[in-house]
């Protein structure tokens, strides 16, 4: 092989590492874009269905409409977050989830969607949150969060972990592992999303190594 032929190897090679990070951003971003546009397009084309036609025909283009479904989804979460921080807040949501408790199916779904960002959100006495443990198998690893501990009859600490897919961490896997066999890390959940909804590209420099075995 020639000098050209290496040269133009390391710079395919290097253009290769460069565009992946930028690939896998854009995959993320656009995921969470589409997901947060969805969730705020059917009010905007309800907004422009009563909107005057002058109104209808400037913001009815293709490429905005994303945009201010984004936009209304964003102002949504802050209205929603603002009230549930209040007491008149905090009173109306406690009255849907009375009402969601009375549905069947639902306060099922709801409830446990509730508990899992609750649990998130606080860490677990007597373990670490985020692990790393055997999935699908030894040797291979996959990150984890623990969501409970307790015993086995034969008084055995196990912990629920659930393991979320990349870069959709909302489909996942539930597995029930002896807390001996699961690696602890100094991960907090924050960092353990990031690097989920990456593939792995976006890792902290400031991520300690994982603990040794045992996440007690």
């Amino acid at each position: 092989m020639n000098l050209r032929s290496l040269r133009i190897q390391r710079y395919l090679i290097t253009g290769l590492l460069t565009f992946i990070p930028l690939w896998v951003t854009w995959l993320v971003f656009k995921f969470i874009f589409g997901l947060l546009a969805g969730v705020g397009a059917p009010l905007v084309a309800a907004l422009l269905n009563v909107a005057s036609p002058p109104l209808r025909e400037a913001l009815g283009h293709s490429w905005l409409l994303p945009l201010l479904a984004l936009v209304a989804t964003l102002l949504f979460l802050y209205a929603l977050g603002f009230l549930s921080s209040r007491v008149f807040g905090k009173r109306i949501l406690a009255g849907l989830d009375r009402v969601m408790e009375r549905i069947p199916m639902v306060h099922t779904i709801y409830g446990g969607a509730k508990k899992l960002m609750s649990v998130l959100s606080t860490k677990p006495s007597g373990t670490q949150r985020v692990v790393l443990l055997d999935f699908p198998a030894a040797p291979l690893k996959a990150v984890g969060f623990v969501t409970r501990t307790f015993r086995d009859e034969q008084g055995r600490e196990m912990a629920a972990v659930y393991v979320p897919t990349t870069p959709n961490p909302t489909g996942g896997y539930l597995e029930v592992v002896p807390t001996e066999q699961l690696t602890a890390t100094a991960w907090s959940v924050d960092q353990a999303m990031a690097f989920i909804l990456s593939a792995g590209a976006v890792v902290p420099e400031n991520v300690p190594a994982p603990a040794g075995r045992g996440a007690g």
